[in-house]
């Protein structure tokens, strides 16, 4: 016979704490769970070793963390509120404020990564439309927003983490990168703005801003947009990253320490464990021949595929080991982080904001999400058909 001993009130009270804490973590960071599994699974194949140390990239790491505090500076400097209220203020028809909304998220995606983008205007979205009562179009709206920032984001180097990576380990010409996602670009903006203007109906809404929140300040905003040049010359080896580095943590600590709370750590943790992840795999030769030769036949539709599973920062990172074709894969897993809620880590922060907003059905949500992914993941891919 089995024996539990009772636990006290206190070692109860304990147990419920770190049930709810740990419960909480994985529903806010499930890419990072997700890592840490994967990574520690790995392990068990291939047991650590100093070798461990030649998997993670430094430079992404490097470049990544200076990328995310700069735009932490820039939202701390309301910049993103400063835009959006200016452009928004006063009474304007629904169709103008969406489609102003979606390609502000298109855009600047382009240069603080898709989900800072969201981050930053999403919350600006529901805060808008619910005050203007306009809730029925809230679940488009955000779902346009997300197809935004991850279709604007793949055009730069910095628009998101896997291009980021794969940029820095192919070392990639600047000039290719962008011609090749470019065709991909301007489909996507033609289809958003389409998209917009027929489905979100006629009326009208006036933004009711708060002057406090909206306010620009202007020092740190000029002064954090300096910064942001020095990392995106660093991105496209202009100046060597240690000097960037120095530059923009030194700028931030004089300038604003707080920038260094917002900056997403959790991120660049998950690097880490990917980066153990896709090391190990690489270490293990069947799996290793099942990559290489997946990656030589197909490399787009491989990284397309398992960017729907696991997203596609991972599937980036994963599957780069195994090819040399970067503009295929890149293509693949940039594309691929339409589809499914989990092909992008941006898609993931829209619905958890949405859902937390409690302003319409989930499930509706979803549906909407859905139908659009579909629709623009098929035109991409029908694209990448008729240029291949």
């Amino acid at each position: 016979m089995r024996f539990n001993p009772p636990l006290g009130p206190f070692a109860e009270r304990v147990l419920d704490l770190v049930a709810v804490k740990a419960v909480g973590f994985l529903r806010s960071q499930p890419v990072l769970c997700i890592a840490a599994v994967a990574a520690a699974a790995s392990m068990v194949a291939v047991p650590p070793s100093m070798a461990y140390g030649e998997y993670v990239d430094l430079r992404v790491l490097g470049l990544l963390f200076c990328l995310m505090l700069c735009v932490a500076g820039l939202q701390r400097a309301n910049l993103f509120s400063f835009v959006a209220g200016r452009l928004l203020r006063g009474e304007r028809s629904c169709t103008f404020v969406s489609l102003a909304l979606v390609l502000l998220c298109f855009f600047s995606s382009m240069f603080v990564t898709n989900d800072v983008a969201l981050i930053a205007l999403v919350p600006f979205t529901l805060f808008l439309f619910s005050v203007a009562q306009q809730t029925r179009l809230i679940a488009l709206v955000v779902v346009l927003q997300t197809l935004a920032a991850n279709l604007g984001s793949m055009v730069t180097p910095i628009g998101n983490p896997q291009n980021l990576f794969l940029f820095a380990h192919f070392e990639a010409d600047l000039a290719s990168f962008l011609l090749t996602l470019a065709p991909y670009a301007a489909l996507s903006l033609g289809l958003l703005v389409v998209c917009t203007c027929a489905l979100c109906r006629p009326g009208r809404m006036k933004a009711q801003l708060d002057p406090v929140s909206g306010q620009l300040r202007t020092a740190p905003a000029v002064v954090f947009g300096l910064l942001f040049v020095v990392a995106a010359l660093a991105v496209a080896r202009a100046i060597p990253l240690p000097v960037a580095l120095g530059v923009v943590v030194a700028g931030a600590l004089a300038l604003d320490p707080g920038s260094f709370r917002k900056v997403d750590y959790y991120l660049l943790l998950t690097f880490v464990c990917f980066f153990v992840f896709s090391g190990n795999l690489s270490h293990i030769p069947w799996l290793q021949q099942v990559l290489s030769s997946l990656m030589e036949q197909a490399p787009f539709a491989a990284g397309l595929a398992v960017s729907q599973v696991i997203s596609n920062v991972p599937a980036a990172v994963l599957l780069a080991p195994f090819t040399t074709d970067w503009q295929q894969l890149l293509l693949g897993v940039d594309i691929g982080g339409l589809g499914t809620p989990v092909a992008s880590l941006a898609s993931l922060i829209s619905l958890e904001l949405y859902r937390r907003a409690r302003v319409g059905s989930t499930r509706r949500f979803l549906l909407i999400f859905a139908l659009l992914n579909v629709g623009f993941l098929a035109a991409n891919v029908s694209l990448y058909a008729l240029i291949s």
